[in-house]
């Protein structure tokens, strides 16, 4: 009997795995450091975090471009169908005028010729239909103040992004050790539930046997029957609980909701204690919050830095080079014809001299923001005092309620367990039992509530301290 069950369980599960592969769904069986190393790559908002360090990369690409040579090209061709026409005074008659009277060249008369007053304007067209020019332009930046700052914040820009990604990391870290733990508990739990319902279906049986020898009433059949159901109701009802904690556990890690997940740690209270409280000393930067925090002061006080140095002046050294043709037809590329040259290397220096006071408003406006940070590095300092001491506290008392309930458990077993030899010997009542049955599932309940608490204030303790 017992082969042909392990046949049917193998062909059971065999059939499971087929079907699961063949509709995609995959089987996942984790360790709590597989679920972080599954997050880590799957989780949306670390996913996020880890684009912000790629887009902050392209970001110091930007700043570094403007301290290199900027190089531009161009080609250009104009067509003006008709060409402007300028008026402008006649200095050909002046100069005409000038040469015949210095030579002293006489009119028809046989007089001098004298120059007239004014010898009015003359108009005619400038350029050719057709212009061409092929161009290169070369820009660089000697010395701008604010460009300097930006290549020396780079680095610590990227630093800020990668302690962002780490930030999260935590985060998401500390949320999958409780939900993975409180899964796990659970299957303590559910094991206590299955252990009660083998208790009262012994019971039943127990109860009707002697009810049939005439030892027993219909009522306490009755009874059994009910607080057996009702176990079974219960179970019921965590067997949801927990497929429920399993989909949220699935949307924390970024795994498919269709996917299979087997939790394959378990959790002992050896492992909770583990001699966390044995060393209480901390350090501010130990935690990811800090640092990332100061982080952002050193960025602002590289803010503060390029807001003064927009006072002083900057300097760009520039350069072009191009090549022009004219025609009166399209023909820029007949060898008939001259492209002319013309170049320029140019060294400009600009100097703010009043802008309104805008540069010192946004030095002011600056500072103020780095007191800012000053002060929330302050308050999370004191945040930090608190969490540790908080998390502490909360961490001893739940151990000493884990051992306490611990016992208590232990101790309400005992007592069912004489209760229900007394009832079974004919010398107690099922009222007894009934009560000792209740007081031994409050204990259980107050049990696995306790290894829970315990395992979620060492989560709290180590984050806190920033062990994690």
């Amino acid at each position: 009997m017992k082969q042909k069950l392990m046949i049917l369980l193998f062909v059971t599960i065999s059939s499971s795995i087929v079907l699961r592969a063949q509709t995609g769904e995959g089987i996942h069986a984790f360790s709590l450091q597989q679920c972080i190393e599954y997050a880590h790559k799957n989780n949306a908002q670390i996913k996020n975090a880890l684009l912000n360090v790629q887009i902050q990369q392209q970001i110091n690409r930007g700043v570094t471009s403007a301290a290199l040579p900027q190089l531009n090209g161009g080609i250009s061709t104009n067509y003006y169908p008709n060409v402007a026409v300028q008026s402008f005074p006649n200095f050909i008659a002046a100069a005409t005028y000038g040469v015949l009277v210095q030579e002293g060249v006489k009119n028809g008369a046989g007089n001098p010729i004298v120059a007239p007053s004014d010898f009015g304007y003359v108009q005619a067209q400038f350029g050719t239909p057709y212009n061409a020019t092929a161009s290169v332009a070369l820009s660089q930046i000697l010395f701008d103040g604010q460009v300097f700052v930006g290549l020396q914040a780079r680095a610590t820009s990227m630093q800020y992004q990668q302690k962002n990604v780490e930030v999260t990391e935590e985060n998401i870290k500390a949320n999958i050790y409780k939900v993975y733990y409180q899964l796990v508990v659970s299957k303590t739990q559910v094991a206590l539930l299955d252990a009660n319902i083998e208790r009262f279906q012994k019971l039943l049986h127990d109860t009707q046997e002697m009810y049939k020898n005439g030892f027993a009433e219909k009522l306490d059949v009755d009874k059994t029957s009910v607080q057996l159901a009702n176990l079974q109701t219960e179970k019921q009802k965590t067997l949801n609980s927990i497929a429920v904690g399993y989909l949220g556990l699935k949307i924390l890690l970024g795994m498919p909701v269709k996917d299979s997940l087997i939790l394959t740690d378990n959790i002992n209270e050896d492992a909770i204690k583990d001699n966390v409280l044995n060393d209480t000393a901390y350090q501010y930067i130990n935690r990811k919050d800090f640092q990332y925090l100061q982080l952002v002061k050193k960025l602002n006080q590289y803010n503060v830095k390029r807001y003064q140095m927009s006072y002083l002046p900057t300097v760009t050294l520039s350069g072009s080079f191009a090549k022009q043709a004219f025609r009166s037809q399209f023909n820029f590329f007949d060898k008939k014809g001259d492209w002319f040259t013309a170049s320029a290397i140019g060294l400009n220096i600009s100097v703010p001299l009043f802008d309104g006071f805008a540069k010192d408003s946004k030095i002011k406006q600056s500072r103020l923001e780095l007191k800012q940070t000053d002060n929330s590095l302050d308050a999370l300092k004191l945040s930090i005092d608190n969490d540790v001491k908080t998390a502490q506290l909360n961490f001893a008392s739940a151990l000493e309620t884990l051992d306490f309930q611990k016992k208590n458990m232990q101790l309400a077993e005992t007592v069912y367990n004489q209760t229900k030899k007394k009832y079974e010997v004919g010398t107690g009542s099922n009222t007894e039992i009934t009560s000792a049955e209740t007081d031994l599932k409050t204990a259980q309940t107050n049990y696995v509530n306790a290894l829970y608490d315990a395992v979620i204030a060492r989560v709290d303790y180590l984050k806190a301290t920033g062990k994690l």
